[in-house]
């Protein structure tokens, strides 16, 4: 129902849409019209079609509860959760300016419309902004529910350059994660609606588009695979494949045969440290140094998400790569005497073959230099 959500806010003037709830109609005896599909872009809900082309009583049916932000809104982004602050002033939507606007201002909007924290933050990043601007500078602590619960201040100079429209990027909500996978990227989709974890299914056809939200949302890069299980009773879903999180799409409650994920980011990002049990290693300006003639040890590990695999240690200096099995999880390079030809770059990767795919997983880069004084 987001799309519909999206019209609803929009004609009520009433900011960016933040959750949704159900109730039955046939307890509460109402009437109802069901919505046939709307593209979001509408004024106004009546320009949404209406299933029968009328409206009438939608026997065991919902009717939806909209929430919307009402003061504050994100506008021009590519989702629910990014775009131009701007807040509501006398009835019109006013810009924000970036200098007016700090991170816990951000944590404040982020939480007032059911995003997650903050990701970017950026003057201009959506558009400089039309009509009025903000003439007040918030000062929030972070912990407030709404933005307007916020202090505020006037503006030290009382001016806002053009284009400086602050545009802000939050993380998608957490209310969707993968289980039973060994793995926060791979596993049987879950949706937390209504207070509860509930099963996310999708109808075969709309699997793939599916998968590819759920691991946008996770931030866990692409689909590696998408499988339907048993029929169960959760959440419908069908998406285009390209919206931003689960929530932008459409969903049902009903049965369906539950969906399992798997995505590219299965592998948590290993770790590198060296150690030097001859002592040779010390803290220089740009990083460690190790003293020509000392032996040393690079060791790459991972947490115990998947028993096997190997690791490969890169050394950019003369594009060697060493590979050794994992064990316990990890790997130990030994170096018996370092020379001026070990200076450069290191990097573990973490290869596994789980799930019938081969994954990999790169370490930060590692710097080393050698010194002979």
């Amino acid at each position: 129902m987001m799309r519909e959500i999206n019209v609803v806010c929009r004609e009520m003037d009433c900011g960016n849409p933040v959750s949704e709830s159900r109730g039955p109609l046939i307890e509460d005896g109402r009437r109802g019209v069901r919505l046939h599909r709307c593209s979001g872009d509408e004024s106004s809900i009546r320009q949404c079609g209406i299933t029968g082309g009328r409206p009438g009583f939608c026997d065991g049916e919902y009717y939806h509860h909209v929430i919307c932000s009402e003061s504050v809104r994100l506008v021009d982004g590519a989702g629910l959760c990014s775009g131009r602050v701007e807040v509501k002033s006398n009835q019109s939507w006013a810009s924000v300016c970036e200098a007016d606007f700090d991170r816990q201002d951000a944590e404040v909007v982020c939480g007032e419309l059911g995003c997650g924290a903050p990701a970017a933050l950026q003057g201009g990043l959506y558009g400089g902004g039309v009509g009025q601007s903000w003439d007040k500078e918030f000062q929030c602590k972070g912990k407030e529910s709404l933005l307007l619960d916020c202090d505020t201040s006037d503006r030290e100079n009382n001016t806002c350059l053009p284009g400086n429209a602050v545009g802000l990027t939050c993380s998608e909500p957490d209310d969707v994660r993968l289980v039973g996978g060994g793995s926060r990227c791979a596993g049987g989709v879950e949706w937390y609606d209504q207070g509860e974890w509930r099963t996310v299914g999708a109808a075969d056809w709309k699997r793939r588009d599916v998968a590819a939200v759920v691991c946008r949302q996770l931030g866990c890069g692409s689909t590696v695979s998408e499988l339907l299980g048993n029929t169960t009773r959760g959440i419908r879903v069908s998406c285009s494949g390209f919206e931003s999180s689960l929530r932008e799409c459409r969903r049902s409650y009903d049965l369906h045969p539950g969906l399992t994920v798997i995505c590219s980011d299965l592998l948590v990002q290993p770790d590198i440290f060296l150690t030097d049990p001859m002592g040779g290693v010390f803290r220089g300006h740009q990083g460690p140094e190790m003293f020509r003639g000392y032996n040393f040890t690079i060791t790459c590990s991972t947490q115990p998400q998947y028993p096997g695999g190997s690791f490969h240690l890169t050394f950019t200096g003369s594009n060697r790569t060493q590979t050794q099995p994992a064990v316990n999880h990890s790997a130990a390079f030994l170096f018996p005497a370092a020379d001026y030809s070990h200076q450069g770059n290191y990097r573990c990767v973490y290869d596994n073959y789980v799930f019938s795919h081969n994954f990999s997983s790169e370490s930060e880069l590692f710097s080393l230099t050698i010194t002979g004084n």
